[in-house]
């Protein structure tokens, strides 16, 4: 089908797209009227529409024909589909044309007659800047073959094209695109495949426009390198006990010395709900929009005017500066404290800057209910707004009025405004600075929101405030994660078009030029965990298919409700968990059943039970084993009966062949086993891709950013076909091995191009971290990963370190991304004495302290030499520079 701004294409109604009627193999037809009258652009572009009814648009939106600079009678348009997952494309996402290749554009034009039959359009995104396009082919036309005076092609809006008069006796037409050196006039070479052929007439009334698609040229010969590292782990030597969006400039210094074109960063919303490290965990924003108050840079915000206002905490600065992690609550506090003295004595003038009232304008969808919303945090005592005793329902009318000028708190509203829009003014600043050193910033959206956040207060019919995301267990949390934010409503968010998440890619666009999306799998399912559990193995995929009760009895499967669904509690089980106290368990929480079992006393019966009871005891290590033996109880099942189901249709528990419930169980458990299998891996996958292609097309097609998929964990098999036919990258990390492979370890050489490789992410150890949690492990990727021979290293000495760099420096993948931790990694003079002190994040602990912070000042870093000049050396040996 073809959808367009006129009325024959449906006025870019999709439901109201022209059909077009299949030709051939290689081609598709449909025709159109277009009044006379009508001296306008059409804008168009196709959808390909399946038996299911769902459709996959094309990638683009540059499909032009402006009519008022043709006058035929008719216009006949040869097309190619622009398949998402092309790689070219990722070249025209912003990333590249503003920054990365923006010194590779040509502006070489050509003077075309004004007499002509045929349009020729293509696209060549990675040709030199001293390169353009040539069109040649046979006929007089276009040279006969002839390669000294080829017929030049001139870039107008990223499209080659050239004009040409062609009479009916060159059809049909054979030709191909070629590259000149413009500079030294020198033909370089054809495009590979086959011949192009055009077949048809040149009638004087008729114009015939080619889009040709991409020039059939090396496409996957870009590559590029970059750094992660939080916001907060900068150090600098003016920032306030923490990193700031000033700092991101220095950082901007370092990596251009480095030769690295990418810093990516971990969130950078505002957490603040408990006034504690608590808020330190970056992925529970309380806005999906606002920025954190504690990046900000006091020094910017009081300028030479109010240099004395901060002056006095100059000595704090120092202490919380050299500290070797961040003290998140006392930074907050200084900070907070400063910025609401600096409103007041800025307020007037901050009121009559044009610069923030545009600001404003553009941003009030969002800040107004922030400001308001974190008030009321503040009033209350609490994010949790269902406890509120006013406003605990979002009302817009209400709330705009309780934000009037005229109110008595108002001051106390307009401070976060006063905040948000210096922290837009400084980390633009940063983001205009590393454009202008042509390195770009990758930002992270994250899959969930914050319970008690201004999100769901304003708009809490959008999630599913009754269930937990999280994660099923995995080797680096064992019992699964719990994220305890809610889960999306699809159904409810799809209803305007996912309004809510096209307004946060536009808000992410304004600092960022690529963004990963954390755990892409949530766009296929989201492991939903329900409020009565603790644990994230409790959870199972929504949505999923579930198994119904009859598929027990056609595999010849025993089905006993109460056995599969209850916790199995025997003598040996409660042993198992709590050895010597397995009594005192019995006597304090349990009561006998049937057939020597017992059974959870009532008020035990959930691990939210569980731990409300263990809560308000002691907290020491006796009632912390027996509270997680409880939860191990628990958990001990085999299904979950799907609510409302009436005993007829249920999950199975995530790993239930490892279950004590399973290892007793009479019957054979071959059958059942089989039955798990085809529920997780079979069942699901189709489904799975269908719910992906519901969301993700229409999310990326809102941005332009360059996307990255964070697909880790339990990956379907459909996510790799659905990211690529989207044009998502992927990531790679060599001690996470994806698919059935059987493989211990993933080799950055294998890497597929649309891809970022890394040796670690921040919810991993470093390198150096890692070699020394397990001695075996370690010997086998030293003598297969790196080809040496005889015993490793006990500890991962800087040529360790450096190889594994090398490695991933040199893969075939786009992007080569590395925490700064691990490039430090290879020098035994920069890097820190102890890698464990570097760990960014402890999935399996819910409630880390996110503080890690560098231990040398990026102004040091940056006059590092040797240590810059041998990076970048490797940088440029792997073409990545």
């Amino acid at each position: 089908m073809v959808t367009g701004n006129v009325g024959a294409l449906g006025n870019n109604d999709v439901s109201k797209a022209l059909p077009l009627q299949y030709v051939s193999n290689e081609f598709w037809h449909g025709a159109i009227d277009i009044d006379e009258q009508h001296k306008d652009i059409i804008r168009y572009s196709y959808i390909f529409a399946q038996q299911d009814n769902t459709k996959i648009a094309e990638w683009g939106n540059d499909r032009v024909i402006d009519l008022s600079k043709h006058y035929a009678d008719e216009i006949q348009v040869f097309d190619t589909w622009n398949h998402a997952g092309e790689f070219e494309n990722a070249f025209f996402s912003s990333p590249f044309q503003s920054t990365l290749l923006k010194h590779h554009k040509s502006a070489f034009k050509t003077k075309h007659g004004h007499t002509f039959t045929h349009i020729f359009r293509v696209k060549a995104p990675l040709l030199k800047k001293e390169e353009a396009l040539c069109i040649i082919g046979n006929g007089k036309a276009l040279k006969n073959w002839g390669t000294e005076t080829p017929v030049m092609m001139s870039l107008e809006n990223n499209w080659w094209t050239c004009k040409l008069n062609l009479p009916k006796e060159s059809f049909p037409l054979s030709y191909k695109y070629g590259v000149i050196n413009i500079k030294e006039k020198k033909f370089i070479r054809f495009e590979d495949g086959e011949n192009r052929m055009l077949y048809g007439d040149a009638d004087k009334r008729k114009l015939t426009i080619v889009h040709d698609g991409f020039a059939q040229l090396p496409n996957n010969t870009w590559h590029g390198a970059g750094v992660a590292i939080p916001v907060f782990s900068l150090r600098s030597k003016s920032s306030f006990g923490i990193g700031e969006f000033t700092d991101v400039c220095l950082l901007v210094d370092w990596a251009k010395k480095a030769g690295l074109k990418l810093i990516q960063i971990l969130p950078v919303n505002d957490t603040t709900a408990t006034h504690t490290f608590l808020d330190s965990y970056p992925y529970a924003a309380i806005s999906a929009f606002a920025l954190h108050p504690i990046y900000i840079n006091l020094e910017k915000v009081a300028g030479k005017q109010y240099a004395g206002i901060i002056k006095p905490l100059s000595k704090k600065q120092k202490q919380l500066n050299e500290l070797p992690d961040v003290d998140y609550e006392q930074v907050l506090k200084f900070k907070l404290s400063a910025l609401q003295e600096l409103y007041m004595v800025q307020k007037e003038d901050f009121f009559k800057d044009e610069d923030y009232k545009k600001f404003f304008e553009q941003n009030k969808h969002w800040l107004i209910p922030y400001a308001a919303f974190s008030y009321l945090r503040e009033r209350n005592g609490t994010s949790d707004f269902s406890t509120w005793q006013l406003y605990r329902e979002y009302n817009k009318n209400s709330i705009n009025k309780y934000v009037s000028p005229k109110a008595k708190h108002y001051d106390s509203i307009a401070v976060y405004y006063f905040i948000q829009y210096h922290l837009h003014l400084q980390l633009s600043e940063a983001t205009d600075y590393a454009h202008k050193n042509g390195i770009i910033l990758k930002g992270d959206i994250p899959i969930g929101i914050y319970r008690n956040s201004c999100d769901a207060w304003v708009n809490p019919k959008l999630y599913h405030m009754d269930f937990q995301a999280g994660a099923p267990p995995d080797d680096f949390a064992i019992k699964g994660q719990n994220w305890g934010f809610p889960t999306y409503n699809w159904e409810e968010m799809a209803k305007d078009g996912f309004d809510w998440w096209k307004k946060r890619f536009e808000q992410m666009s304004n600092y960022f030029d690529a963004f990963r999306i954390d755990h892409i799998l949530g766009f296929f399912r989201i492991w939903s965990i329900p409020m009565s559990a603790v644990e994230g193995v409790m959870g199972h995929f929504v949505p999923a298919v579930p198994v119904h009760v009859n598929e027990f009895s056609e595999r010849n499967i025993p089905f006993n409700y109460h056995r599969y669904t209850k916790p199995y509690i025997n003598d040996a089980v409660l042993w198992e968990f709590f050895h010597g106290d397995f009594e005192y368990v019995k006597s304090q929480y349990l009561q006998q059943g049937k057939d020597g079992l017992y059974q959870l006393k009532k008020g035990f019966e959930t691990q939210r039970e569980v731990e409300n009871h263990f809560a308000q005891l002691e907290q020491n290590d006796f009632n912390q084993k027996i509270k997680y033996g409880l939860f191990n109880l628990i958990s001990n099942v085999i299904l979950f009966e799907l609510e409302g189901s009436n005993g007829k249709q249920f999950h199975f528990r995530i790993q239930m062949d490892r279950t004590p419930s399973f290892r007793y169980m009479e019957w054979d458990k071959t059958r059942l086993q089989d039955l798990y299998i085809d529920y997780y891996f079979r069942k699901q996958d189709n489904f799975w891709r269908d719910e992906a292609m519901k969301k993700l097309p229409a999310l990326k097609a809102a941005t332009n950013m360059l996307v990255c998929g964070e697909d880790l964990g339990m990956v379907p098999t459909c996510v790799p076909d659905v990211m690529k036919r989207l044009g998502i990258l992927s990531l790679e990390i060599q001690r996470m091995p994806k698919g059935d492979t059987q493989k211990e370890f993933f080799h950055p050489a294998d890497a597929g191009y649309l891809s970022v490789v890394t040796p670690s992410t921040h919810d991993m150890s470093t390198i150096r971290g890692w070699w020394e949690e397990d001695r075996s492990k370690t010997q086998r990727f030293y003598n297969s990963e790196l080809g040496q021979w005889g015993d490793a290293p006990y500890f991962c000495e800087p040529w360790i370190n450096k190889a594994v760099v090398i490695q991933h420096l040199f893969s075939p993948a786009m992007w080569s991304i590395f925490q700064l931790q691990d490039l430090l990694g290879m020098s035994e003079t920069i890097r820190r004495e102890n890698p464990h002190d570097e760990r960014i994040n402890i999935p399996a602990d819910p409630k880390h302290y996110w503080r890690y912070r560098m231990h040398i000042a990026l102004e040091d870093l940056v006059k590092q030499k040797d240590f810059n000049e041998e990076l970048r050396s490797y940088v440029e040996e792997s073409g990545r520079a």
